[in-house]
């Protein structure tokens, strides 16, 4: 999910470039003097309780504000991201606006000033005015929104200054030179996003052999919690030692150990493009869990593919897999392989409703061919990277 904030001063542009923004990158339009206006027109309660201030060249309230934001957001539950034009303008809105990514499980990734001199803008403003009879438009009420941005709105720079995401860029020249501009400070923002999928399944679903593929094609980390915990126990570790017994009986290792073996995995990686996990989250618990360790490294999961195979087909797959040389401990044991399925379908049922209820789950067919699945995931991240980039 991309979300932008356009910043700067009344005049400087915003409008005209966030259509440009909105037509390239597929985003929800989050304009609060649009919507404002709107609600103005339709003699709304929040519309009637606007009016006066707006009209007078003052900031709506913020409560009437977070309202507005709220609606426009649960209208738009599958946006590719919001494009915000106008908010944040104070620093409390900034903290306001921080609240609502997080409830949406994303955050901010940039925030982008149009500079513009102030001669300009009121010039810009005034010939505004003449086109389109805007009431907020008149020279005592331009003054006075200038001082209300001078006064107000400047310490927003600064708040995202200290995030690293403020930018700042001439909003003068012609509009493909300024939008030039901006869409320069987009995609460098994307590069440093990381895009983190989880393959989800029962065991012998193909999952690993699938993940390791993908991750060498579209350059990603591959984190198997299986094979830390192979390697874990291998090395007989401290940490091996407390899993081998989980792992030998098919259950599920403790959270604090597969949290600790991710996080180091991640830490060895921060220049990665992003990752691709297979094995975690296996509990609901487990995927709070992942979401806050992500969140702390500022990201979030991009998409979950959940493959769809039926039961005899993985326990023909790990049996088979038994007299090869990637057997594992659990697959000379028919019990313990139907174990694993059972803990499978018992402890993961609503981990499925819970990414499903974030729009971010797609189901795979695992009942193809190596090649056929590949396929179909392949063509499905390349997808995600054009929606998320």
């Amino acid at each position: 999910m991309i979300n932008i904030a356009l910043f700067g001063p009344p005049g400087a542009g915003k409008g005209t470039q966030s259509r440009m923004l909105l037509e390239k990158y597929k985003l929800t339009y989050i304009s609060t003097g649009d919507m404002l206006r709107e609600e103005i027109a339709n003699d709304t309660d929040l519309g009637r309780q606007a009016k006066d201030i707006i009209n007078k060249g003052g900031l709506a309230s913020d409560d009437i504000i977070v309202q507005i934001i709220e609606n426009k957001i649960k209208m738009n539950p599958d946006s590719n991201g919001f494009l915000f034009d106008g908010f944040p303008r104070t620093v409390s809105q900034a903290y306001i606006l921080e609240g609502l990514m997080l409830r949406m499980n994303t955050s901010l990734s940039c925030m982008i000033a149009l500079e513009v001199p102030k001669d300009d803008l009121i010039k810009r403003m005034m010939e505004r005015a003449s086109r389109e009879n805007r009431a907020d438009d008149k020279m005592e009420v331009i003054q006075h929104r200038l001082e209300e941005y001078e006064n107000k709105t400047i310490p927003v720079a600064n708040f995202y200054k200290e995030l690293e995401k403020f930018n700042s860029v001439s909003g003068i020249g012609d509009l493909e030179t300024v939008f030039g501009r901006i869409d320069g400070i987009i995609q460098k923002s994307l590069e440093n996003m990381w895009l983190n999928f989880i393959l989800y399944g029962p065991p012998g679903a193909g999952k690993g052999t699938q993940a390791k593929k993908l991750a060498e094609k579209f350059n990603l980390v591959y984190i198997s919690t299986g094979e830390l915990l192979r390697n874990e126990i291998a090395n007989q570790t401290e940490m091996g030692k407390i899993a081998q017994p989980f792992v030998d009986s098919g259950d599920v290792v403790p959270d604090e150990i597969a949290i600790k073996m991710i996080e180091n995995k991640i830490n060895q990686h921060q220049g990665a493009k992003g990752f691709i996990f297979k094995g975690f989250p296996l509990t609901i618990a487990q995927a709070y869990i992942f979401d806050g360790m992500l969140w702390k490294m500022g990201s979030k999961v991009s998409c979950v593919y959940d493959f769809i195979t039926p039961t005899l087909q993985s326990i023909k797959r790990l049996s088979a897999r038994a007299n090869t040389e990637k057997a594992r401990s659990y697959d000379h044991d028919i019990e313990v392989i139907i174990h694993r399925l059972d803990v499978f379908e018992q402890r993961t049922s609503l981990l499925r409703e819970y990414y499903r209820k974030k729009n971010i789950l797609q189901t795979i067919n695992g009942v193809g061919n190596e090649d056929e699945v590949f396929d179909e995931l392949s063509s499905r991240i390349e997808k995600a990277f054009k929606i998320l980039r």
